[in-house]
């Protein structure tokens, strides 16, 4: 086969080889040697971290930029949604920290939620790569920390000032020297310091791992020309498939378990040629709870409903999101002001792409799928056999159903977040599992029925001291709807020794505690065969 890539290649005035056409079985090589670096990277940080969080839990992302900050490629593992998050944070770095001033060994940190990714809990971290001496990409992890300090992730949290430590943009790694003073900071303010800093030592060893593999790509294109590349042919393919809606406005509401009322999110989508622009005007002002939703957050899970809706097939990176705008008002629930509290925005974020699929159900019912449950979550600290704990355990949920088939179960929407081995449950923490299990008939009915949510049930184990634990579950008063006449799925609970109990404030559990947790069902799509006859 001819070596297309050295026939079409030039070199530039710095050394660096240029490639400004590439053929497609050339594109998809080099695509797939991209992924494989970014893969590898991964792989490194999953294999080196402390916590279950990312390990079994799937919480995280690795992305790779340009030097500009904008995104080329996303691990196959990660988060779907952080590839709107993770670009923005490497941008602001650079903004605080000019290009020109940076030097090998850097790293960059932030748990900044307008920065970073919309809760403190979320910490991330950057290196600059460097090539033959030119700054030519950044490497960037984010993953969830076990514990950040403050009060457990609460909705009950009121100001970010409760949520933990908060992180500015900083450096952590200054040309290879560590920043002692912050990594004493990290470490005095949470729980379990060892854990919490060794998931952060791992997300350097996969922002170091990218920039060693990428360094024999380097050799054989340039990163520019390949990520410019890339980008075009995903915004193209964006931006044909918005043509294919018929230009207008369409609107949707959605609702969710509130405190004194349901929260409500009002989604206007307007198509216009070969852009979108969604507004949430009308959407429930912010909270003095943790529920309140970053803009970049708000922007990532709105993107990502439409690329899974339109596009699911093409790569992850910045070029198919450039047709796609979106705005809410401040001081709403999604753009809310300093020093509101987020730590649960995922219960609500995890809801804009079941707007944007309502919105546009009418246009295109064959793709849209009904409304699922986010996924659920457990913390839980303390002291147990005179050792310290903070672990974090997730709980997905049924997902609604399409024209074409029924709904997942027990599976989470749109995170790819894992189920947590119960085997590590138990490892970690001071209970005993019982039954993890189906729930069966949680779904909405329909023409295809919704998928099941999960019932989990537990006990403290009976030498146990007393655990603070915090409960964030998500459908609880209302149910997840249905589409196209479909019905709606059965909420979920949460039932403390076989009592109803409200999960927004932690708890202390005691030996012999027994803890039900059940999971929302999704909704069904369309009417009952029943019906129809």
């Amino acid at each position: 086969m001819k070596n297309n890539l050295a026939e079409s290649a030039t070199m530039d005035d710095t050394g660096q080889i240029r490639n400004t056409s590439f053929d497609p079985i050339e594109l998809e090589i080099l695509w797939k040697r991209l992924i494989s670096v970014v893969d590898e990277a991964s792989a490194a940080f999953v294999r080196t971290c402390f916590s279950t969080l990312v390990r079994d839990g799937n919480d995280f992302a690795i992305v790779l930029t340009d030097a500009q900050g904008r995104s080329l490629a996303q691990s196959t593992m990660s988060l779907p949604g952080f590839i709107g998050c993770l670009p923005a944070t490497v941008r602001h770095f650079l903004e605080k920290f000019p290009a020109e001033t940076m030097k090998p060994g850097d790293v960059f940190i932030t748990n900044d939620p307008w920065k970073g990714s919309g809760h403190v809990h979320d910490v991330t971290t950057a290196t600059p790569i460097f090539h033959k001496g030119r700054l030519v990409a950044f490497a960037a992890v984010v993953s969830h920390l076990p514990d950040i300090g403050g009060k457990l992730r609460s909705n009950s949290s009121r100001e970010i000032y409760e949520e933990g430590l908060q992180i500015p943009l900083m450096k952590l790694f200054d040309a290879g020297q560590p920043n002692k003073v912050l990594i004493e900071i990290i470490t005095q303010n949470v729980r379990v310091p060892e854990q919490g800093m060794g998931d952060i030592y791992a997300q350097i060893s996969g922002c170091r791992t990218m920039g060693e593999r990428l360094q024999g790509l380097l050799e054989t294109v340039n990163l520019d020309d390949l990520g410019a590349e890339v980008r075009k042919r995903s915004e193209n393919a964006m931006r044909e498939a918005i043509r294919a809606i018929p230009d207008g406005t369409y609107h949707a509401s959605v609702q969710h378990d509130g405190f004194d009322a349901p929260i409500k999110i009002e989604c206007a989508l307007t198509v216009k040629g070969d852009e979108i622009e969604i507004d949430y005007t009308g959407t429930s002002p912010q909270l003095p709870h943790a529920l309140n939703v970053v803009p970049i957050y708000t922007f990532a899970y709105t993107v990502y409903g439409l690329k899974a809706l339109l596009c699911p097939d093409i790569p992850n990176n910045e070029g198919s999101f450039l047709p796609i705008s979106t705005s809410a008002p401040l001081g709403s629930l999604l753009n809310p002001t300093y020093p509101a509290a987020s730590g649960g925005r995922s219960a609500i974020g995890h809801l804009l792409p079941a707007a944007v699929f309502k919105a546009l159900a009418g246009v295109l019912p064959n793709k849209v799928w009904a409304s699922g449950s986010p996924n659920s979550s457990m913390t839980m600290s303390g002291e147990y056999r005179k050792k310290r704990f903070a672990v974090v355990n997730f709980l997905n949920a049924g997902q609604g159903a399409t024209s074409q088939r029924p709904g997942f179960s027990a599976l989470s929407f749109p995170a790819n977040l894992g189920n947590t081995p119960i085997e590590m449950m138990e490892t970690l923490a001071p209970f005993r599992v019982l039954r993890r299990e189906i729930r069966l008939g949680s779904g909405g009915e329909g023409h295809n029925a919704g998928g099941c949510g999960i019932s989990f049930e537990f006990e403290m184990l009976p030498d146990a001291s007393e655990v603070t634990c915090s409960f964030l579950m998500t459908q609880l008063k209302t149910p997840t709807a249905g589409l196209a006449g479909g019905g709606s799925g059965k909420p979920g609970q949460l039932l403390i020794n076989g009592e109803k109990t409200d999960p927004t404030a932690p708890r202390v559990l005691k030996a012999g505690d027994r803890i039900l947790m059940e999971t929302a069902g999704g909704g069904g799509y369309g009417p009952t065969r029943a019906n129809n006859i």
